[in-house]
């Protein structure tokens, strides 16, 4: 099997071509439109649920988008062993939330001040950081472990745990189920009206025009949403004009116990990110096998840990490789890893002027969700192709229907394994997670045949011999 998928006959600009200024600027635009709510979002919700000051959670905000931009441009451009060289777009890691709501309300009701607290929070996630940069030292080894199969189940979990996500928005996103108007005509009316604009646009000959689908299918229900009285300005008063970063602005504070949950986290967002990067280079039409791959992999792995350093440094939640993208590249035939320079320098920019970025935030739910609902659907279609790739005999077929069974079950009731003790749980209450960790233990734990085998230990040797040859 050639290490490169079948032909993307689909791609209208590869993984190295440079897009027009005007078109890289409008992929550039699509890309921010779809994840920058999610980007922000993590920010708002812990410094809501940790009644932290307004300076301090619009602090998280701007540090959250310049972070993501340096991140970033250190993918695309991929320097020396740091980064994938992929269309990667680096973004706050959801994962976080919850484990940062539940040790910064340990903190809070011990009694300790805000700032102490952000102090603890942001420096076990800055020392968490290394473990992600450790980790992607050894993936080139783990080609037993890693195969498609495995990368496959994670990404088609990502996309599957997305589009809940994205189907909440589309009824008119969590608000609306706590007010009770959620599913009511106005948000389904507006969130369809965008998906059919986006497929309409997307069956487009013209390459400017499908390229620009998401972002006007966005546009026009943005429109319609603001006739309709849906828009919110009131999160974009009282901000700063500028804001500066400052290396550890509220100190450096370590607790070794939540370390060991931000930890354990950290090493969790390493099978994510091996996911989302193989989706990448799925949908770009570049080798999800050998050489080529594994450096990509390792490279992007390496660059998700040190940002997360810079990151965490400079008052931002972790951040890792986020899968939203990989749906827009499918929707617009745009993989150029140029457009990632733009995107970047755009995210420091919103940073740096967060009333600016803070209009994102005003796109309503349903608006959002029409759009990714069906990007999401993207990303785990990407999944099944990868599982494809990789054939579906017996024991693969076994390895995919368990994974998904299980993770995909604990996506609709994460309590089920409650009953284990709460390091393992913590590591299996995550769909993704749990998914991943399934197919990894029946990988390692089903014997392979005689011609995979063989296959296996010839992919190990031309990695072998090609690392020798770089040193």
């Amino acid at each position: 099997m050639s290490d490169i998928h079948t032909e993307n006959s689909d791609l209208i600009y590869q993984v190295d071509d440079k897009p027009p200024f005007n078109q890289s600027v409008i992929s550039a635009i699509t890309h921010l439109l779809a994840i920058f709510v999610p980007m922000v979002a993590p920010a708002l919700i812990v410094g809501t649920a940790l009644s932290l000051p307004a300076e301090i959670t619009a602090y998280l905000v701007s540090m959250a988008m310049i972070a993501s931009g340096i991140g970033t441009w250190l993918q695309v451009n991929r320097y020396g062993r740091v980064g994938s060289g992929l269309l990667s777009i680096q973004s706050v890691n959801f994962s976080f939330v919850t484990v940062m709501i539940a040790l910064g309300s340990t903190m809070k009701g011990d009694g300790l001040h805000v700032e102490a607290i952000m102090s603890t929070l942001l420096g076990v996630s800055f020392v968490g950081a290394f473990l992600v940069v450790g980790s992607s030292f050894i993936l080139p080894y783990l080609h037993r472990v890693i195969t498609p199969t495995v990368s496959g189940i994670v990404v088609l979990m990502i996309g599957l745990s997305l589009i809940k996500v994205g189907i909440i928005d589309f009824g008119g996103g969590f608000s609306a189920k706590s007010s009770g108007t959620f599913g009511n005509y106005q948000s389904i009316g507006i969130g369809l009206l965008v998906l059919l604009v986006v497929i309409g646009f997307n069956c487009c000959q013209n390459a400017l025009l499908r390229m620009g689908g998401i972002a006007i299918g966005i546009i026009v229900g943005y429109v319609v949403a603001l006739c309709l009285g849906m828009v919110d300005f009131s999160v974009m008063q009282n901000l700063p004009l500028v804001t500066v970063p400052v290396p550890f602005k509220y100190g450096f504070t370590f607790d070794l116990h939540a370390f060991l949950v931000a930890g354990t986290i950290y090493l969790l967002s390493v099978l994510e990110a091996v996911g989302d990067i193989t989706a990448t280079a799925m949908v770009s039409n570049r080798p999800i096998k050998g050489e080529e791959y594994t450096s990509r992999l390792s490279g992007g792995v390496l660059a998700d840990g040190l940002v997360s350093v810079i990151a965490t440094m400079l008052g931002s939640l972790p951040l890792t490789t986020f899968a939203q993208n990989n749906g827009v590249i499918q929707m617009t035939g745009v993989a150029s890893r140029h457009v990632g320079k733009f995107i970047a320098v755009i995210l420091v920019i919103l940073g740096l002027f967060p009333v600016i970025g803070r209009f994102f935030t005003t796109i309503p739910a349903p608006v959002l969700g029409g759009a990714m609902t069906l990007m999401f659907s993207m990303i785990a279609i990407a999944g099944i192709r990868i599982i494809i790739s990789n054939g579906l005999n017996r024991r693969e077929t076994i390895i995919v229907a368990t994974s998904l069974g299980l993770g995909l079950g604990v996506s609709y009731d994460p309590e089920v394994f409650r009953v284990l003790p709460a390091s393992i749980y913590v590591l299996v209450e995550n769909p993704i997670c749990a998914g991943g960790l399934t197919a990894i233990f029946l990988n390692l734990l089903i014997p392979l045949n005689k011609t995979e085998s063989h296959s296996v230990e010839a992919t190990e040797l031309n990695v072998r011999s090609a690392e020798r040859e770089t040193d």
